[in-house]
């Protein structure tokens, strides 16, 4: 009999309260809410300790954004609000025991909030749902890991296993989780990369040769022109403000690209600048471009071809000629694609108009250093790959890329996202990766390219794989479609999840299922050559030590990395030639291996113990592009028409303030306006007049999808209408309440990557006000 669990988030019983929002970010409010967060549920002593510890050469690292730190210096207090709200999760003293599991059937919980279900403490056992039971029971370690053993070796074939990473994993438990895998058998090893910023890996590796971002932190401080592109920083990556308020500060034009308007890119206060809290703030953005959803690509587009008419009227004083002669291929196709869009098309879709276009172009044409960063508003899009690869394109017209404050910045949103990539977490690493694999461990890792998130939901759904693994995460609340991927999930014979706190993961699971709760940043951990510490890489590609010092939840709970060595023990046993038990015993066994397998990390054990860690190589950087021309590449592609019928919008999802992916600390949005509720549609007010919605009234909201076998329909329920400044016919709801309107078979071109933030919806009254 099937277990009667609610995929989605439930109903809210009180409608959020709506303000104005606030015209600055930062300041006073920002404080008393991470010292409110950090102090409430650890405790004022265990609280304050940790925060002193959070981003320090010797201290752990943020478990929130990858945005980078100081490499020579830090301040006192190294963190963020945000930042703050993660360690209170973390640092809880709160307890979710064997006795709360009694307490609470699965059914029960899944009517919880997400909220509620996070706010009730870290897992301190092991526990299994077996086969039609309700409630969860203790199990032994040992038992666990024989129990999923035993279910892995049953499997006819190794490709009936999905092994899904969230970005919070370390290098070394990354490392040793894909090694266990691939010999295993298989390379279904989706991750959270699949989500978010699979779309830039995608676009840059084949534009400049590397999958990553080419600056440091320290070209901001030579940048005079800053792009901030489909991004809310002052939530997502709220550090990345002071960066920005030091180069607003001397000079430099900051420009936004993004549908809505967001406080944080508006004015800010540094909560360290006690001097400046009572004064307006520091303007941040000087210009901001209110492009329409899925609309970046025309605008770039538009960008390039006012540089390229401006220098056919003035041949030679507006274009990088040396450097697009020397160091790029296919820039006569790109010229002639570029000369062949027409301006209304361009006009049309990306709803900023032709002048508007020609000012922000010609701020590009006369900046000397240029730098371009963005995030999931552009990368979760039809064509966000081709998206991205037009913001290339500018940047190769003038040639700022491979120079000093200059180059292109992919913002990653999870603090290890990209490490774990690097450490061979992907259903599809190179061959090279893989040769060496086979040289050093003895045997021959497959070849076949494995599932994706959305390739592995689709798997479960047709019976394919039956067990499904979990190294972190909330694979549920994070993935597009949440009744289908529930259904899918459901079909596995086991779904097992390795967590640190509850989340609606373990509660829609598999016929049955495991949670195995695991230390986390902050705590100690104790092996049995002493304290370790783990590895982690942000944004910039900087690898650096994370130490957790606080005793943990429960004195048995292990590490990351010993679980996954004891799993593969339990699952390979004498058919692996490797010591996976002494491997973790001393976490610099693992970082040796690191260092023969994974480009870049020679020596690993050393560099890392420097302060701040140590940069990746990153040719693109140094101005040396690896790609099948031996250059960088323009790439072009014409502007596909998108027209919207009467009624239809598109909607993308977003973030609160209060929140953290699919983590959702509390029930504000302080910057939007939004107190006490999370269930709330932003609509531009001229679009709610001319349909005659009310503020403050409940419409449901019905999404549209040409599937294979016709349109698809599926509606999410009772959302409060909020007028906000964003452009007509665009529409945002916080994820993870809109996931159930994300097709799961719409899809970004060539990346995959699941369309969140252009979604064909319409909207109705709701039945109940």
């Amino acid at each position: 009999m099937a277990r009667k669990t609610q995929a989605q988030p439930p109903q809210e019983e009180k409608a959020a309260v709506v303000s104005s929002p606030p015209e600055v970010s930062g300041g006073i409010a920002s404080i008393t809410t991470a010292l409110r967060y950090a102090l409430g549920a650890p405790g004022i002593a265990r609280g304050a300790s940790t925060l002193a510890r959070l981003n320090q050469f010797e201290g752990f690292d943020c478990p929130g954004c990858a945005w980078p730190d100081p490499d020579n210096e830090r301040s006192v207090n190294e963190y963020c609000e945000n930042g703050a709200k993660a360690i209170a999760e973390e640092a809880t003293t709160k307890r979710v025991t064997p006795d709360f599991f009694r307490q609470w059937s699965v059914e029960q919980l899944s009517r919880q909030s997400d909220h509620w279900l996070g706010q009730q403490g870290r897992l301190t056992h092991p526990m299994l749902l077996q086969e039609n039971a309700d409630h969860y029971e203790p199990i032994a370690w040992k038992d666990a890991f024989q129990l999923i053993a035993a279910r892995l070796n049953a499997l006819s074939n190794p490709n009936e296993a999905i092994f899904y990473t969230s970005g919070r994993t370390s290098n070394e438990a990354a490392f040793l989780y894909q090694l266990f895998v691939r010999e295993f058998g298989t390379n279904n090893l989706p991750d959270c990369s699949n989500m978010c910023h699979e779309s830039s890996g995608v676009a840059l590796k084949q534009s400049i040769g590397v999958g990553k971002g080419t600056v440091k932190l320290s070209d901001f401080d030579l940048a005079d022109a800053i792009f901030v592109i489909g991004q809310n920083p002052g939530t997502n990556h709220p550090r990345m403000l002071t960066t920005l308020q030091r180069a607003a500060r001397r000079g430099a034009t900051i420009i936004s690209v993004n549908p809505l308007s967001e406080a944080g890119l508006s004015r800010f206060k540094h909560p360290r600048e006690v001097l400046h809290l009572l004064g307006s703030g520091t303007r941040i953005a000087s210009h901001f471009v209110r492009v329409r959803l899925s609309g970046d690509l025309a605008f770039f587009r538009g960008v390039c071809k006012v540089l390229l008419e401006d220098e056919a009227r003035n041949p030679g004083a507006v274009l990088a000629h040396g450097f697009v002669r020397d160091h790029t291929h296919g820039f006569e196709a790109f010229r002639a694609m570029a000369d062949a869009t027409p301006w209304n098309d361009i006009v049309e879709q990306s709803g900023v108009s032709r002048e508007e276009i020609a000012r922000i172009a010609q701020l590009v044409k006369n900046s000397k250093a240029m730098i371009s960063c963005w995030a999931m508003g552009l990368t979760q899009q039809k064509d966000a790959v081709a998206t991205i690869q037009e913001i290339v394109h500018m940047h190769l017209l003038r040639g700022q890329i491979g120079r000093p404050g200059a180059g292109v910045c992919p913002v990653r949103g999870h603090s290890n996202v990209q490490g774990d990539r690097t450490m061979g977490i992907s259903e599809r690493m190179s061959d090279s990766f893989l040769d060496s694999l086979q040289s050093a461990f003895g045997f021959a890792p497959p070849r076949t390219h494995g599932y994706d998130v959305v390739g592995s939901i689709r798997a479960m759904e047709r019976g394919e794989a039956k067990v499904f693994f979990a190294m972190g995460g909330n694979f549920l609340s994070a993935t597009p479609d949440t009744e289908r991927t529930a259904a899918a999930l459901q079909k596995c014979t086991l779904t097992v999840h390795v967590s640190t706190k509850l989340n609606r993961s373990h509660l829609v699971a598999g016929k049955s299922a495991l949670i195995l709760p695991c230390l986390g940043r902050t705590d100690r951990d104790l092996q049995k050559s002493g304290a370790q510490f783990v590895t982690v890489e942000n944004s910039m590609g900087i690898v650096h030590a994370s130490q957790g010092k606080l005793v943990p939840p429960w004195p048995e709970l292990p590490s990351e990395p010993a679980i996954v060595a004891q799993l593969a023990q339990a699952t390979l046993g004498s058919r692996s030639k490797v010591d996976w038990l002494h491997l973790v015993e001393d976490y610099d066994r693992i970082r040796d291996l690191i260092s023969r397998i994974v480009p870049g990390c020679d020596d690993m054990n050393r560099k890392v113990r420097k302060p701040g860690g140590f940069y990746l190589p990153n040719a693109a950087r140094e101005g040396k592009f690896i790609t099948e021309t031996g250059k960088a590449n323009f790439i072009p592609g014409a502007l596909q028409p998108r027209k919207l019928n009467a009624g239809q919008f598109l909607l993308t999802t977003i973030r609160s303030h209060d929140q953290f992916n699919t983590t959702i600390y509390g029930l504000d949005d302080r910057y939007r306006g939004i107190h006490g509720g999370r269930r709330v549609v932003f609509l531009n007010e001229d679009d709610m007049r001319e349909h005659g919605w009310n503020r403050g009234e409940k419409l449901d909201i019905t999404s549209h999808f040409a599937g294979p076998g016709g349109e698809e329909q599926r509606v999410a329920r009772n959302f409060l209408a909020v007028a906000y400044d964003i452009p007509r016919r665009c529409a945002a709801a916080y994820f993870p309440e809109a996931n159930v309107l994300v097709p799961l078979d719409s899809v970004a071109k060539t990346s995959n990557t699941p369309t969140s933030k252009a979604i064909l919806v319409t909207f109705s009254r709701a039945s109940v006000q």
